[in-house]
């Protein structure tokens, strides 16, 4: 049998043709956030990870003291 138009032309588009498209086409579907928004969470973001590098450092500090008065 003839195949027909619609199956030729769907097998004859480039993969990444086609994989471009459709991510163009998701894109398309997000909703992003307002400026005000994205300034408050990457503030959020910044706060939380100057907070863990200051609990993590403080952490390490404290158990470089320890170790070194068990081993000296």
């Amino acid at each position: 049998m003839a195949k027909s138009k619609n199956e030729t032309s769907a097998k004859s588009v480039n993969p990444v043709v086609k994989y471009l498209r459709e991510t163009r086409a998701e894109i398309a579907k997000v909703t992003w956030p307002t400026r005000q928004e994205w300034i408050r969470l990457s503030g959020i973001v910044i706060a939380v990870t100057l907070l863990m590098a200051l609990i993590l450092g403080l952490t390490d500090a404290i158990a470089s003291q320890i170790m070194s008065l068990i081993l000296y």
